[in-house]
């Protein structure tokens, strides 16, 4: 299990660094065609929503497709959520494993990520759950991963690379 871990905790700091280093197509590629991605609101009997399909989302895409249109706006300037891209940090902490079967493991960890932008710097922090599928040339493939945004209220559009 020990180096279970630390192979899936690496794999996750690589995702993070993609997302620093503003590596979004090395960062998509951790990602499985049929990924869901997704990050739920907070209702107002402050419980997550749980049916992305009925239910408001702050972030939603049923497949990598999704993710590849917002890389492809913020390569090409075409998100004005995103210009000028943000400098961020992520930090990574507490990672699990929660369970594993075949070739899927699901793990969940907590995540800090400090933004900067506008000459001011903005804190994003949370858990998020992941189930990594074994293959491709990282060692796994995202495939699907839940977001849980711990503070939500927050004063700007949030973004792939926010968490």
């Amino acid at each position: 299990m020990s180096e279970t871990l630390a192979t899936i905790s690496a794999f996750l700091y690589r995702e993070a660094r993609h997302l620093d280093d503003r590596e979004f197509d090395d960062w998509l590629e951790l990602y499985a065609p049929d990924v869901e991605y997704w990050m739920p609101a907070w209702d107002d009997d402050d419980q997550l929503t749980e049916d992305p399909h009925s239910q408001i989302s702050l972030i939603y895409y049923p497949n990598r497709n999704g993710l590849e249109d917002r890389v492809f706006r913020i390569k090409t300037e075409r998100s004005s959520a995103s210009m000028p891209e943000p400098r961020t940090s992520h930090m990574l902490a507490n990672v699990e494993v929660l369970a594993e079967r075949g070739d899927e493991v699901d793990v969940r960890y907590n995540f800090h990520t400090l933004s900067h932008r506008y000459k001011k710097t903005d804190h994003y922090f949370g858990t998020a759950f992941v189930t990594l599928r074994k293959g491709g040339d990282a060692g796994y493939k995202v495939a699907r991963k839940k977001i849980v945004l711990k503070d939500d209220y927050i004063n700007q559009v949030i973004d792939i690379y926010h968490l």
